[in-house]
């Protein structure tokens, strides 16, 4: 184990020289904001959930997992590099299982997207933001994503993020990780409130089935 650590310290310390410290730091911080974005995302889509009363159907809960699907590999980089750990091979390894999981979810928003153009008569699943439905903003972050990660492929020659030493902005870090799993938890209970012990949201779902089925009738 001792061993496996020194490997790890050294090819961490021997990947810093040639790095752009400047761009590393501001690297980190593009990192953080992802997080922060994407908890954003899924913190407004629960309220719409939660205060509009409409209830996410299975396409939408796709696009949820892969919303933290994408988002997790994120926190991954931001905890090796708060540890000093982050080496580039790992970076770009997150960096490219985030795409992965932007991709999925640009096909579910689009396949969601296809279903409600079909029919001109079709006013879609759910209400507007300025403009736009929800699977259709969702899109957009996903491709937004598969950009970013893939700018930050092309650079991580010379840029691997680099976590500040210490201060406020590292207690800011430690509460962003904090808030993407209280942000999981979050989503993890509505779904169990959604769908009870069935595996799957029915298509077009009204009520909280695990609350109805335990008699409380809660809509």
């Amino acid at each position: 184990m001792t061993t496996s650590i020194t490997a790890v310290d050294e090819t961490v310390a021997a990947e810093a020289t040639g790095l752009d410290r400047t761009w590393s730091r501001i690297a980190f911080w593009g990192i953080i904001l992802f997080v922060v974005g994407y908890c954003g995302v899924l913190l407004a889509a629960m309220g719409v959930q939660v205060f509009g009363n409409e209830k996410p159907c299975p396409l939408c809960m796709l696009q949820r997992y892969a919303m933290i699907l994408a988002t997790i590999p994120a926190m991954w980089i931001v905890a090796d590099a708060l540890r000093a750990k982050l080496t580039r091979a790992r970076y770009a390894s997150a960096l490219g299982m985030s795409i992965v999981a932007a991709t999925c979810g640009a096909f579910e928003s689009t396949r969601q997207i296809l279903l409600h153009i079909a029919s001109t008569t079709d006013p879609g699943y759910g209400s507007a933001v300025i403009g736009l439905h929800l699977y259709t903003w969702a899109l957009i972050t996903f491709v937004i994503v598969i950009l970013f990660c893939g700018v930050a492929l092309m650079c991580s020659a010379s840029v691997i993020p680099e976590a500040p030493a210490g201060g406020w902005a590292r207690t800011l870090a430690r509460a962003v990780e904090i808030g993407f799993l209280v942000v999981i938890a979050i989503n993890v209970v509505l779904i169990i409130l959604l769908e009870g012990v069935a595996w799957v949201l029915p298509d077009d779902p009204t009520h909280y089935k695990l609350i109805n089925d335990l008699g409380f009738g809660l809509h």
